[in-house]
């Protein structure tokens, strides 16, 4: 049988085995074939569909949102729709968080700034 060990796969998506096992728990990822060893022995399929997730769970996505996005998936090309509205959900609150983040990011320069002029003003008086 051919397919990717544990280790190479954990290797190439910078994943742990602990969780990768967590993710067939999970059910976020069907669990890969097995060699006449029993040792897992994960597809190019499996690893595509682990790349996304990583990226999603990066991205803030719950892991219910992610089994439920895995489901679709394994549903098959009927769930496009469904597929594409989740994550359009998804980009939305990426973006929004994103814009939170510029907001504090301003703030913080406005006080690198304010710093980096000597201006004591909101410091502590003794």
């Amino acid at each position: 049988m051919q397919g990717l060990t544990i280790a190479e796969v954990s290797e190439q998506t910078g994943l742990s085995a602990h969780t990768l096992r967590y993710y067939e728990r999970a059910g976020l990822l069907t669990p890969p074939d097995r060699g006449t060893n029993g040792h897992r022995r994960y597809s190019e399929q499996d690893l595509g569909m682990l790349r996304i997730l990583t990226r999603l769970k990066a991205t803030g996505m719950s892991i219910a949102e992610m089994r439920q996005y895995a489901e679709l998936c394994r549903i098959g090309p009927g769930t496009y729709e469904s597929r594409r509205v989740l994550l359009e959900e998804h980009r939305q609150q990426v973006l929004d968080r994103i814009a939170a983040l510029r907001t504090d990011l301003e703030l913080i320069e406005s006080k690198i700034k304010f710093y980096a002029e000597g201006d004591t003003r909101d410091l502590p008086r003794p």
